[in-house]
């Protein structure tokens, strides 16, 4: 070896040597030698969580302006990295944006409540483009989105008509595991959550106000749950499932803004194709709707019992839905083409048109303008237990002959079966085309009905009265088994 060399070697060995533990010493604190542009995700290593800020304290940080592109690279580097699961956008603060959000696999967005997403004025985007959608136009999976707020900004976009695909909040197709929760969505012009083709999709907690269609929208899916949201309705429904199956609706509390283009039902479960026999409506509060409270609608070619079969209505509370005074399809619960229906153990208040009917609306009306919302078939049954029906009134629109408790209007092709209910001052009566043997007609004795208490008291005759069924809730308070008629049994 040159000596020189050596002699090099022997006077930096030292230097060398130093230089050796400083930089195990960085490795060991985590802290990599990179260049500055990788220096901003140093927050990023102990919690896997990107963060965008609009005070420059972000990994990413927006400046009130096109917010989508700074968020969109928050969200394409955890799709990059996947050690890292989370976007959080941190609030107070208001992110605009001209373009839409794209979220991939396995990420979570979240945000504090007071970070909001706001649409651009007059974005000028065209249908089904919505504020956020998944990553890849096929399929992504395991998406969350939750915990802050979307300002649809129906006030800048005011040229849009509404319930026309613009602008929806979310909206995801052929993706499994979809949660959204603790949102505030408020002032657009489409739906706050649509999934076609999906599975596994969770929708709870959430805030809905003046959306311009549906709150939620599940087309073509499986396995749909939808909880604890509160929900004011404009232009469309609450809660919506079409042609999907296995689906829960429950402890949601709907009602309409009060205007001339408010919402249409408060939840609505329809069928034109496929297998809809597993939909479970329970422990609802759903009041003031524009249309009726739950509309329940099988239409399109003739299809077998099995495929419509079982849907189970029960535990909810409608008072005064059914307010539209431009269609006659209102009041409580609106059915048809549906087989073997169970409605049991709600209240109904103060509705307009009827409890529970059987019927469809007019090719030339509805929310559906145009379709042929006629069942094919025949032998549907509803059965109606349980139930306390009060003070129905008639509808705004041709008003003659409504008012009643139960009306069927289809009586060649649709029959109800009725069993211990209770119906009391109701405008029209108790039954159009229908009638029972086992019902009641007396006061049932709420524990202050004026503001919509429903719990029975002591003295109520609908205590222990109700039928009793392996699907009915069971009271254990005495050596009998017995069920209440109404809500809380």
């Amino acid at each position: 070896m040159d000596g020189k060399y050596l002699e090099y070697i022997r006077q930096n060995r030292k230097k060398i040597g130093v230089s050796i533990v400083v930089l195990i010493f960085l490795i060991a604190l985590g802290i990599a030698i990179l260049p500055d542009k990788y220096l901003r995700h140093s927050t990023m290593q102990s919690n896997k969580t990107v963060y965008v800020a609009g005070d420059g304290s972000g990994d990413f940080n927006c400046d009130g302006s096109d917010d989508h592109i700074e968020i969109n690279k928050a969200l394409e580097y955890v799709a990059e990295n996947p050690q890292y699961t989370t976007v959080h956008l941190k609030g107070p603060g208001t992110y605009v944006i001209s373009d839409s959000i794209f979220i991939g696999s396995n990420t979570v967005l979240e945000g504090d409540s007071t970070a909001v997403i706001k649409l651009a004025n007059h974005a000028g985007w065209p249908a089904m483009r919505p504020l956020i959608q998944q990553m890849n136009s096929l399929r992504n999976d395991n998406i969350t989105v939750k915990g802050f707020e979307v300002n649809g900004n129906y006030a800048g976009n005011s040229e849009i008509k509404l319930g026309r695909g613009y602008y929806n909040i979310m909206y995801f197709n052929n993706c499994k595991n979809v949660k959204v929760s603790k949102m505030y969505m408020h002032d657009g012009m489409g739906d706050g959550l649509r999934v076609e083709n999906g599975s596994g999709i969770q929708f709870y907690n959430n805030k809905i106000y003046k959306l311009g269609h549906d709150g939620l929208y599940a087309i073509n899916c499986s396995k749909v749950e939808a909880w604890n949201n509160r929900i004011t309705c404009r232009t469309n429904s609450a809660l919506r499932a079409s042609n999907s199956n296995r689906v829960k609706f429950h402890d949601n509390v709907i009602d309409s803004f009060n205007n001339w283009n408010a919402g249409g039902p408060g939840v609505q479960v329809e069928k034109s194709k496929g297998i809809v026999n597993d939909i479970e409506v329970y422990n609802n509060t759903i009041n003031d709707t524009y249309g009726p409270g739950i509309w329940l609608i099988g239409y399109g070619e003739p299809y077998s019992k099995k495929e419509t079969q079982n849907v189970h209505i029960h535990h909810n509370v409608l008072y005064n839905t059914g307010t539209n005074p431009s269609i006659d399809w209102v009041g409580g619960i609106v059915t048809s083409g549906f087989y073997d229906t169970l409605i049991e153990n709600n209240v109904f208040d103060g509705v307009y048109h009827a409890a529970v009917t059987h019927m469809y609306p007019p090719v030339s009306t509805g929310v559906d303008s145009g379709i042929d919302l006629s069942p094919q078939g025949k032998g549907y049954t509803t059965i109606v237990r349980n139930n306390i029906i009060v003070n129905t009134r008639e509808r705004s629109k041709d008003p003659s002959g409504t008012g009643y408790g139960i009306i069927n209007y289809l009586p060649e092709t649709h029959t109800f079966i009725l069993e211990n209910n209770c119906l009391y001052n109701n405008f029209g009566g108790n039954y159009k085309n229908a009638n029972s043997t086992s019902d009641i007609y007396v006061d049932p004795l709420f524990v202050n009905q004026q503001n919509h208490n429903y719990h029975l008291k002591s003295t109520s005759p609908c205590i222990g009265a109700g039928y009793l069924s392996p699907y009915s809730s069971i009271e254990l308070g005495s050596s009998d088994k017995h069920v209440n008629i109404g809500r809380y049994s």
